[in-house]
């Protein structure tokens, strides 16, 4: 056993090979020429950090060798550990928080970091980072000025309210507009619209951190207009309406129709909040995906504040968006709490320039993304998983049988909860593990992949995948599959 342990290779040594051989450094010895550099270079890392890795790896061989793993020295010499020691170092030095290729074909994918941004939003957060801006200086007049202007004037263009603020997210929204109007005091809501949000958030809960009342009324599945009327009273501030927009209720069901709830709120001198979730500004309608409301036809309707998110079928950065009419808005503006849930210049230059695109929809159309995804037509993704799978089959050679077969994407992000999107998927029958194997092994391939699992098969849906990573999707799963 000592002399295996004497076997073993001195963190100079290794070192010094490392540098001697950088790009089997970078690649983790690779053993297939399909199979894409990992871009962890061991050259470029910090000396203190490579030594660290290296120690490691090492204290795992000596872990091996008690264990009686190794009975050879030849095997425990720098030349025969450099491969695996190359792939230990390059998975460690990976950043932990990084780029996923999304193959679930749930386009809004909470998990995966919701929305992607449009080109135009990402180079404006490039700007944004790069360079001194007028985030908070009036170039007008020289003089400070309010982070909250870049895009309050686009927002009232786009949605034809008053005013408008944003804030870090919409859970932050909501709790500002409560805290802001009805701190102390009731706040008047269906009974079948008291949601819970991601992370086992809850309006409730949301309400009683803003020191508003909760006043429920109706019933889960039916609330009427005199369930509201009967429930106001000298202590009431306001009525809130959230839209289901992540669960649907069919059958024998009711609720107010906003215009009946704003005219109600409009005798009573009481502002009626609507709480969007996932606010949508693309109008769906006709498509046959149900009706989903766009903000524009909520603020049309009469709410004196519509709240909702920028992260999600919108299609910008995370944040809460708040508008509504000017004297309120200014209200909550004043708030100060609102400093502490402001956004930062890097959400605002991405929301400023997805806003942009909204001036035009069908410009929106083709450049968001999310609506771009959402959009995609059945016969078009039906070429685009031939293109996908055609790769896969070149790559993956005799690794795996490829087919295609009918599914389902998803929305996601607790919108259109109920509606399937047709697709077409490309579907990996691996020749020598299973899919499920396969699927845990592409967590840790670089870039990972993540996608579904149907019947023996790992499955990629080609909606939420562009052209330029089908190559890249499959890398992975060469990766995976050379293990």
């Amino acid at each position: 056993m000592n002399q295996l342990f004497r076997s073993l290779p001195s963190v100079d040594a290794v070192l010094h090979a490392l540098a001697a051989r950088p790009q089997e450094a970078a690649s983790g010895s690779r053993s297939r020429k399909d199979t894409p550099p990992t871009g962890n270079d061991a050259a470029s890392m910090p000396r203190a950090m490579l030594r660290e890795h290296i120690n490691a790896f090492l204290d795992i061989c000596r872990e091996e060798i008690r264990a009686g793993v190794h009975s050879s020295p030849e095997a425990l010499s720098l030349d025969a550990l450099l491969p695996r020691l190359t792939a230990y170092v390059a998975a460690k030095s990976r950043p932990r928080f990084r780029r996923v290729l999304n193959g679930t074909g749930v386009v809004v994918h909470t998990n995966l970091g919701r929305s992607l941004l449009a080109a135009e939003a990402t180079r404006a957060v490039s700007q944004a980072c790069a360079h001194y801006s007028n985030l908070e200086f009036d170039l007008a007049t020289g003089e400070r000025g309010s982070r909250y202007s870049h895009v309050e004037e686009i927002l009232k263009s786009v949605t034809g309210a008053e005013a408008g603020l944003v804030v870090n997210n919409n859970a932050a929204a909501v709790l500002l507009v409560l805290d802001t109007l009805c701190k102390g005091r009731e706040v008047i809501v269906s009974r079948g619209q008291l949601v819970e949000i991601g992370g086992s958030f809850r309006i409730p809960d949301v309400m009683t951190r803003s020191g508003a009342i909760l006043r429920e009324v109706g019933a889960t599945n039916r609330t009427h207009l005199k369930d509201y009327a009967g429930a106001i009273n000298e202590n009431t501030a306001a009525l809130l309406k959230v839209h289901t927009s992540n669960y649907r209720i069919t059958g024998f069901h009711k609720e107010v129709p906003l215009e009946e709830l704003c005219s109600l709120g409009r005798q009573h001198r009481l502002p009626v909040i609507e709480d969007l979730g996932s606010g949508v500004f693309y109008d769906f309608s006709g498509l046959g995906m149900g009706h989903e409301p766009t903000v524009q036809q909520v603020v049309a309707d009469g709410a004196d504040v519509v709240t909702f998110s920028g992260d999600k079928v919108l299609g910008g950065p995370q944040a809460g968006i708040i508008v509504g009419r000017r004297e309120i808005i200014e209200r909550i503006k004043k708030n100060p709490m609102n400093r502490a849930l402001r956004i930062d210049k890097m959400t605002l230059a991405a929301l400023e320039a997805t806003l942009r695109l909204y001036t035009d929809m069908d410009r929106a159309r083709r450049e968001i993304p999310t609506l771009a995804m959402i959009l995609a037509t059945p016969d078009e993704l039906a070429r685009r998983a031939r293109r996908l799978a055609a790769r896969l089959r070149r790559t993956l050679e005799d690794r795996a049988t490829v087919t295609l077969r009918k599914g389902a994407s998803r929305v996601g992000g607790g919108s259109f909860p109920e509606r399937d999107l047709p697709t077409t998927l490309a579907c990996v029958h691996p020749a020598s593990v299973s899919a499920t194997e396969l699927k845990n092994r592409l967590l840790d391939t670089d870039p990972p992949l993540a996608g579904m699992l149907l019947e023996d098969a790992f499955c990629l849906d080609p909606r939420t995948l562009t052209d330029e990573e089908f190559k890249l999707a499959a890398g992975a799963l060469a990766q995976a599959l050379n293990v």
